[in-house]
């Protein structure tokens, strides 16, 4: 084989920009560099946040966060989840109270695990953990809504965080045997001579390949693969019916043979199509808006190459040059979630129970458990209008007045318990416990602004307001700030500030 030869100019270029990314790679983080990187891999950091990543390398502080991942969630599941799910089957027997009742208990267990999922957010040490679990949730879409089975949902939860920065192959594998997955897209029902193409549609529209890289023909032929992988209504587990698999022969993206589910699920593994989707969905959510083509097929070369480990991906993408440019700062808005987490996290807010928290993120759009569609949260620009803009304010507004325990967290149109986003009464024992948990949130303004030897009484000079605005927006304030303003004042007019809903 003749050797491989390179033009002088062009090995150059190559040695160059090997060079600028080994220099770029090594170069030393400020603490604004460090807030602006744990920003946008997890949720808003406190000042102990910053300090173990203030004067690392780039590449160390990729590698550290990285590291610090977990696979599992530390905050303990409510007692129910380890019970079976409601038999379908009992269900549709019990008498109308009955049923009602279970309806009842369904929608408490919903409220829980999100109040669950929320506490973890809120705790976790490695919130790239979270973040990326967040992240699956919204790619392999399924909703408690119609799933109605929320052990179910609580395990596929565990499955999206096993996975998380594990390997996605291995992930979606698994997810199309998850009981959750299947009931949501009707693979359930998928049988022989009867199939059903919902999954077969969505896991290349949405999980694998991403429009224009199969055709109707495809997804047909894949439905078929597809057939027997089915859920055992009475204990809500998964279950391959060989009586329901069609075993004739199938084509696939051009592959034939008597296909299986798995076989199919590898096909799309194979197509190049697949991590060039993936990768140009993570730059989405960690860079910019605006995804760059090129850097895109390089880390996704990288990603493929790697069968699928999820850290290649993102140790590339913190990595890429576009993840530090200036000009793609603050260019991200923060979903719900974020902005909720972020802020008690950021502000040490005290609280006994997350419940008031799940209902703020439900009500900026964000309900957890319950994407509105098979598509998800569409995210970016899509999470502010002047509706929703307003709404944030206001829960920031109801978060900030919390300097001593009271309710502050009850906006006035849910302060009589009924009611909210659509979803069913919380019942007598419910508003006492949203009501008691409203009560305990509380901010200690004083405590949080003593680290820029400021207080919540006195005007901050030049120097404490600007330590301030840096720590608290990704960048200027979009409105002139009041100089004449004291400290909590100062701090709850840069929170209201559209930019605080940056990163």
């Amino acid at each position: 084989m003749p050797a491989l030869t390179l033009h002088p100019r062009k090995f150059m270029m190559l040695a160059l920009l090997w060079l600028a990314a080994g220099l770029a790679s090594a170069q030393q983080l400020d603490d604004a560099d460090a807030r602006f990187f744990l920003l946008r891999t997890g949720f808003a950091p406190d000042a102990s946040e910053v300090a173990r990543y203030d004067g690392l390398t780039r590449r160390q502080a990729v590698e550290q966060v990285l590291a610090g991942t977990r696979s599992t969630a530390r905050s303990p599941a409510p007692d129910w989840t380890d019970e079976a799910s409601i038999p379908y089957s009992q269900f549709k027997d019990k008498s109308d109270d009955e049923k009602k009742a279970l309806r009842e208990l369904e929608q408490r267990h919903a409220f829980a695990l999100r109040g669950w999922w929320l506490r973890e957010m809120l705790s976790t040490p490695t919130p790239l953990t979270e973040r990326m679990t967040l992240f699956w949730h919204n790619h392999f879409t399924s909703s408690q809504q119609k799933v109605r089975a929320t052990q179910l949902m609580y395990r596929q939860n565990v499955l999206l965080r096993q996975q998380a920065l594990g390997n996605f192959g291995t992930l979606l594998h698994a997810i199309a045997r998850d009981p959750a997955m299947l009931l949501y897209l009707d693979n359930s029902s998928n049988r022989k001579g009867a199939p059903n193409e919902n999954f077969a549609r969505e896991v290349m529209e949405l999980f694998t390949l991403g429009e224009g890289h199969y055709s109707e023909q495809d997804v047909k032929e894949a439905a078929r693969a597809l057939t027997g992988w089915s859920v055992e209504r009475d204990t809500g587990e998964f279950r391959a019916r060989p009586g329901a698999h069609d075993d004739g022969s199938k084509t696939v993206l051009g592959i034939s043979g008597n296909l299986d589910g798995d076989a199919m699920l590898d096909i799309l593994l194979a197509q190049p199509a697949c991590a060039d989707y993936l990768v140009d969905k993570l730059w989405r959510e960690f860079i910019s808006p605006t995804p760059d083509p090129r850097e895109v097929k390089r880390i996704a070369r990288q990603f493929r190459d790697s069968h699928y480990e999820i850290k290649v991906a993102l140790r590339e993408l913190f990595l890429a040059p576009a993840f530090w440019d200036e000009a793609n700062r603050a260019t991200l808005i923060k979903s719900p979630v974020e902005l909720v987490v972020g802020t008690i996290r950021q502000f040490h807010f005290s609280y006994d129970d997350p419940l008031p928290f799940t209902f703020a993120v439900g009500q900026l759009g964000q309900n957890l458990f319950n994407p509105p569609n098979v598509k998800g949260w569409p995210g970016g620009d899509a999470w502010i209008n002047s509706t929703t803009l307003l709404a944030r304010k206001s829960v920031l507004e109801r978060l900030f007045r919390a300097t001593d325990p009271q309710a502050a967290m009850v906006p006035a149109r849910m302060q009589d318990g009924t009611k909210l986003l659509g979803q069913q009464a919380l019942g007598r024992e419910g508003r006492i416990q949203f009501a008691s948990a409203a009560t305990m949130i509380g901010f200690d303004p004083h405590a949080w602004l003593s680290q820029f030897a400021s207080d919540d009484t006195t005007i901050p000079d030049v120097r404490q307001r600007l330590a301030i605005q840096r720590v608290v927006l990704a960048r200027e304030p979009s409105v002139p700030t009041n100089a004449a303003l004291r400290g909590s004042a100062y701090l709850r007019s840069l929170v209201m500030d559209p930019v605080y809903q940056l990163k």
